[in-house]
């Protein structure tokens, strides 16, 4: 009864959410709450949801004050240069805008945090997406994409885990397996490279006066020759010079990119890189950059808490960058949204967790995937590992799975020849899957900063990082990594 009630909980929560019948906080509360009391929970489900929330606490904590952190470095002008500096060499193509996300996120992901990762690469390229008209759950499906894949890293946590758990060396896990990250990263290229390909199919429909396709004599099909905004000048509003196609596509770019870039006045305003906004703080860039990075190291060093880290972070930044206390309340109140937006899914998710292991859901659930594998697939273990934890680490935390499930696993596998390396090895491949769930706070935080909706950008991430996954593993037992008893 428990393992019906638990997918059945799960499918129920994902249909409503992708359909948007419910608002993921919603759908967070209330559905873990009807299956919970359906499994007798009764009123021990206050207890079960408030033990779950105080594991939450440090994260709530971490990702509020990142978000005022970074929310500040953006108002202040630190990432205006990186924006520049990317669409100087990207262009206004959105092939080349979205494949630059994914080297971008795949290279801050280095750092191991996946909520880092996501306000960077948001802080950077969204404007880049509003301004080129591009969407935006392309931005958080391309930087899911990558920093999933990449949380294989050691430091990452997962390879951490499975290493622990299993008492292996850490290393033993992650080197085998560094042709699979390639293999993956290879795959993420191609995804993004072929997401940017489909925006700017897309903005050809929706935006034809101004992405419209040059026709056999140099001029645009769509408007007669003229450019959007009826001037040949390619100024701010209007496409290219006609005759000036970019490159072999044939593709009208929505503006030349040194005007995109140098026009500063026109071409990012209204926007987060507004150089007109009150916030500025040029003559503050260098301190603000030190800063940045002393917070970085910090982080990377992890010998403070995260959450303090930040806390103190953006206490200096308010306290030097807007030095006035009505100053200070306003930036505290601009960058509220965000933050009730994030925190809340966090708290809400505590909800979900909560109903899972304190009803025994989660136990009942990976007994009975243990139990039903055949015999015959023994030798296979490995690789069933390796396919389970696509869903698995979905579903639960990797606490959970690592801790949990792994160690069961790995003794049955024992018996059919097949080593504890191999099983942590392949446990990790459903990484890229993994970072996608709700119960992720960094990808929470992503889809928050982006304003984007968590079906939304399910529908378009969850097959792909499932591919990305497939490959890992397929990659890992070409290569030995991932052996068959």
């Amino acid at each position: 009864m428990l393992v019906l009630l638990g997918f059945a909980m799960i499918a129920v929560f994902m249909v409503l959410i992708m359909t948007k019948k419910l608002t993921p906080v919603l759908a967070l509360i209330i559905v873990p709450t009807v299956f919970g009391l359906f499994a007798g929970a009764g009123l021990g489900i206050g207890p079960m949801v408030m033990d779950s929330m105080k594991s939450m606490t440090s994260t709530a904590a971490l990702l509020m004050f990142a978000i005022i952190y970074f929310g500040l470095m953006i108002d202040v002008g630190l990432f205006d240069p990186l924006v520049r500096f990317i669409l100087r060499k990207l262009g206004n193509d959105p092939a080349k805008v979205v494949l630059g996300t994914a080297i971008l996120a795949a290279a801050v992901s280095l750092d191991g945090d996946g909520s880092t990762t996501f306000i960077l690469t948001t802080a950077a390229m969204l404007p880049v997406y509003l301004r080129l008209k591009m969407s935006p759950v392309v931005l958080t499906c391309v930087a899911g994409l990558a920093n999933g894949t990449m949380n294989i890293l050691p430091w990452g946590g997962p390879t951490a885990r499975a290493a622990t758990a299993l008492k292996l060396d850490v290393n033993d896990v992650f080197v085998p397996m560094i042709p699979s990250l390639v293999a993956g990263l290879v795959v993420v290229f191609v995804f993004a490279w072929l997401l940017g390909l489909q925006e700017r199919n897309r903005l050809r429909t929706v935006a034809p006066e101004i992405w419209g396709v040059p026709d056999s004599a140099g001029s645009l099909a769509d408007d007669g020759g003229s450019t959007a905004g009826g001037s040949g000048t390619g100024g701010p509003g209007s496409g290219r010079t006609a005759g000036t196609p970019s490159g072999g596509a044939g593709v009208a770019v929505l503006e030349r990119t040194e005007v995109l870039v140098d026009d500063r006045d026109t071409a990012m305003a209204d926007t987060a890189l507004d150089p007109n906004r009150a916030t500025l703080r040029p003559k503050l860039f260098w301190f603000n950059l030190a800063l940045t990075v002393a917070v970085m190291v910090t982080l990377v060093a992890n010998i403070i808490p995260l959450p303090f880290v930040f806390m103190v972070g953006s206490a200096v930044a308010l306290l030097v960058n807007f030095p006035k206390l009505k100053d200070q309340g306003a930036q505290l109140v601009a960058h509220a949204p965000s933050i009730v937006a994030v925190v809340s899914m966090v708290m809400a998710a505590a909800v979900l967790t909560g109903v899972l292991n304190g009803t025994g859901m989660v136990k009942a659930m990976s007994e009975w995937l243990v139990a039903i594998i055949p015999a015959d697939l023994g030798p296979f273990m490995a690789v069933i590992t390796g396919i389970l934890s696509i869903p698995m680490t979905f579903f639960m935390s990797n606490d959970a799975f690592y801790f949990g499930v792994l160690p069961v696993l790995s003794e049955t596998a024992a018996h059919y020849g097949v080593g504890a390396a191999d099983m942590a090895r392949a446990s990790i491949t459903g990484q890229p899957f993994h970072l996608q769930s709700p119960l992720v706070p960094a990808i929470l935080l992503l889809v928050s900063l982006a304003k984007v909706d968590l079906g939304d950008h399910h529908k378009k991430v969850l097959w792909r990082t499932a591919v990305i996954s497939l490959v890992m593993l397929a990659a890992g037992v070409a290569t030995g990594a991932i052996g068959i008893g």
